[in-house]
């Protein structure tokens, strides 16, 4: 087994000293629902027939295909477009892809370690431009084998993006002892009052990530902003969603441009997530004023 692994790594590290050298790589990405179905059920006027077809388009929306295309320094990582994907056509659909992780051109560039992505979001579009973020990462010694190749386990702690929903976790408010329900009510009521977009939920500041990379293909990439390994990314888990490498291919007669996106008004990841925040809010508060819909753009259920 050592052996076939060593002369493994030769043949493959022979392949990616190649001057043309390009890989492809397809990854499918899960995010489990349960967090957000915790908030719907919440809501008194949505019957369980509703919840179970909320529940179905969420996870058709929540399990996606992406495409890594990588060479020795750059990668482009872009999602599979699907006909019957829900709203996949329209703006509110791509708005909703962006804000669950997809959407757009993800281009990451280790000799720079700059990463540039570009995201639709409200009919705008925007270039986000930034550093790579510096993922500590500690290598372990625990292995297995994905597909055909051997992998290593990697953790790091990270710092979460504020604009990227899938990072939300339900507030369970149910551990309140008795003699605290009152006060749990009259503070959730003035809660009711204000614009804040997380009274149900909350956005964790930094997140536990386990990675599996490969070594055979001794390439710093992997999906979405995960880089930095001595081998490709193969499989990513934050705990809730899951990355995992289904195909991958190496040196195609097929070569495919690795560029970033150039259109749309540059922002960092900073000034981006404030823009998606602040727009957020602000739907909050129209659909909880006098006359609106209250809950009508709420990611949690009704009190």
């Amino acid at each position: 087994m050592k052996k076939f692994i060593i002369a493994s790594v030769f043949m493959v590290s022979g392949l990616v000293n190649a001057q043309n050298f390009q890989g492809m790589a397809v990854y499918e990405s899960k995010t489990s629902t349960a967090d957000f179905m915790k908030g719907m059920s919440g809501n008194r006027d949505m019957t369980p027939e509703m919840q179970k077809q909320i529940e179905e388009r969420m996870k058709k929306m929540f399990e996606r295909t992406f495409v890594l295309n990588f060479d020795k320094s750059a990668s482009i990582y872009k999602e599979e477009e699907k006909l019957d994907a829900p709203g996949g056509q329209q703006g509110g659909g791509r708005m909703m892809m962006s804000m669950m992780g997809g959407g757009g051109t993800h281009y990451k560039n280790a000799k720079t370690k700059q990463f540039i992505v570009d995201k639709e979001f409200f009919g705008k579009e925007f270039l986000i431009k930034d550093s790579l973020p510096n993922y500590e990462w500690v290598l372990g010694s625990e292995s297995k084998q994905i597909g055909d190749y051997f992998c290593f386990k990697a953790t790091a702690v990270v710092k979460v993006s504020e604009s990227d929903f899938r990072n939300f976790r339900f507030r369970n408010n149910n551990n309140a002892k008795d003699g605290d329900k009152k006060a749990e009510t009259v503070k959730d009521t003035a809660k009711a009052k204000k614009t804040n977009f997380t009274d149900d939920w909350e956005m964790p500041k930094e997140n536990t990530i386990t990675a599996w990379y490969c070594p055979e293909i001794p390439v710093n990439q992997g999906p979405e902003n995960y880089w930095g390994l001595p081998g490709l990314i193969l499989e990513v888990n934050d705990g809730k969603t899951v990355i995992l490498c289904s195909k991958l291919v190496l040196n195609s007669k097929d070569k495919v441009e690795i560029k970033p996106a150039s259109k749309g008004k540059e922002v960092t990841q900073k000034e981006y997530d404030e823009i998606v925040k602040k727009k957020m809010e602000e739907m909050r508060e129209m659909n909880s004023g006098p006359g609106g819909q209250r809950g009508g753009f709420r990611m949690g259920g009704g009190r």
